[in-house]
């Protein structure tokens, strides 16, 4: 096998992560594999959002499916298309409503994760700002042919300012938000880091206080528990306005609310939920999609899952027609297994980032890679146990090991290893209840 050459970056990224049982953040086109029809309507969907429209998405697969790969091969995606992304996993301290902040929270998270294709690991508040600033004093040169410096320009440049406001304004809590994004203007024009700082501040929604966010900027809501949804759908109008083609929005864990033990608060988020699918199925939003994660189980259980609301239940439920046919116009994606063809392609490039990030020539063969592949096929369970995350793990686990004892086969190593479903490599519904990472 011809050693591929990969950038250490990216190996040392994918290595440390798939052998974690995380899902690696950049170098995934060298490991992606299958997925070809889900990742094919996702796309279509960004393409729905770049002309206006809007989506909600549910990801469903159990643990280590893959769910949280795909989520992240779809933001990478995105981000290359000159989409703003936003993504956070759900906890019990990040909910979608909670009593104590935990809604605020999941806002917090996805402002501080906020990416662009040149800010690509968060914190792109104020890099959007600046290029937002950036755009209109060119544009102002170009119309005008006035320079910084010229009397007139500032007054033309706020003009342009207003044009983009104006839009704004009209949505609910709009005024806030276009006070505090004129507030970052006169902090740039003023060379007044604080102005600035207060702006991101409120934008973040990190003030705890409406006086205190009054006395810095001319504002009369902050973004909280109950409205953090409203200022979302405020970055996705916003970010378009300034050329970027929308904001995805990436939440895993969905699973998390299914895990709320007070039915109250269960039923609470489930609203919350419904409230955020019917703004963007129905058009209400705009310029935005949303990818939810989350197991077959917090779908579909009738006591507990999303169909213990009769609302969501309804709107998620597939048709009477489908039988075992997929239907990937609806809100609901189902991931299915792969294939063995698609797992021996994956093995296939598992060791080829595992020889570039070692710089050695790999010496597994094709019959090596069969060979695992019917070993783990005939695990006690595998049918029903065995995913992705798994096989990953396991498999560079044995490269790990054949790398390091050389004179060892790959057929010594293999028929030397118990390869038996541990309790750890299980989701909650099979026995783990505190599974948190999935390929």
């Amino acid at each position: 096998m011809n050693q591929v050459r990969i950038p250490k970056r990216l190996t040392t990224a994918l290595i440390h992560s798939l052998s974690a049982g995380v899902v690696p953040r950049i170098g995934l086109e060298h490991v992606a594999v299958g997925r070809k029809q889900e990742i094919e309507t996702l796309l279509a969907d960004l393409e729905n959002v770049a002309e206006g429209g809007a989506f909600f998405r549910f990801l469903v697969g159990r643990y280590g499916s893959g769910k949280s790969f795909l989520l992240q091969v779809i933001r990478n995606y995105a981000m290359e298309r000159d989409f703003v992304v936003a993504d956070a996993d759900l906890s019990s301290e990040r909910r979608l409503v909670g009593g104590k902040g935990q809604g605020l929270a999941v806002y917090r998270e996805l402002m501080n994760n906020l990416s662009t294709k040149t800010r690509p690991d968060g914190g792109a508040v104020p890099a959007i700002l600046e290029r937002w600033i950036s755009m209109i004093l060119a544009r102002v040169a170009k119309e005008t042919g006035l320079r910084p410096a010229d009397s007139g320009f500032t007054e033309a440049v706020e003009l342009k300012i207003l044009e983009t406001v104006n839009g704004i304004e009209g949505m609910v809590h709009g005024f806030d938000f276009a006070r505090a994004v004129i507030g970052y203007w006169n902090g740039y024009r003023e060379a007044d880091d604080a102005g600035k700082g207060a702006a991101l501040r409120w934008l973040r929604g990190e003030f705890a206080t409406k006086t205190e966010a009054k006395a810095f900027l001319n504002v009369q809501m902050i973004i909280g528990d109950d409205n953090w949804y409203d200022f979302i759908k405020l970055m996705a109008a916003f970010v378009s306005h300034i050329g970027y083609k929308g904001l995805i929005v990436f939440i895993d864990e969905g699973v998390i609310l299914y895990k709320i033990t007070n039915a109250v608060a269960r039923q609470a988020n489930y609203e919350k939920l419904l409230t955020m699918f019917n703004d963007t199925m129905q058009g209400k939003a705009r310029n935005l999609g949303i990818l939810l994660g989350g197991t077959p189980q917090f779908v579909e259980d009738p006591r507990r899952g999303l169909y213990s609301y009769e609302a969501l239940r309804s709107r998620l439920a597939a048709g009477r027609f489908a039988g075992d046919r997929r239907d990937l116009a609806g809100p609901v994606i189902r991931l299915q297994t792969l294939t063995h063809e698609e797992i021996f392609v994956l093995l296939r490039r598992l060791v080829q980032v595992h020889g570039s990030h070692y710089a050695y020539e790999p010496q597994v063969s094709q019959a090596d890679m069969l060979e695992f592949m019917e070993e783990v096929a005939g695990r006690v369970g595998a049918e029903e146990l065995l995913t992705p995350r798994e096989v990953v793990r396991d498999f560079i686990s044995l490269l790990n090991i054949i790398h390091q004892n050389p004179g060892l086969t790959f057929g010594q190593a293999l028929r030397g290893q118990d390869f038996r479903i541990s309790a750890a490599d299980r989701g909650p519904e099979e026995g783990n209840d505190f599974a948190e990472f999935t390929l």
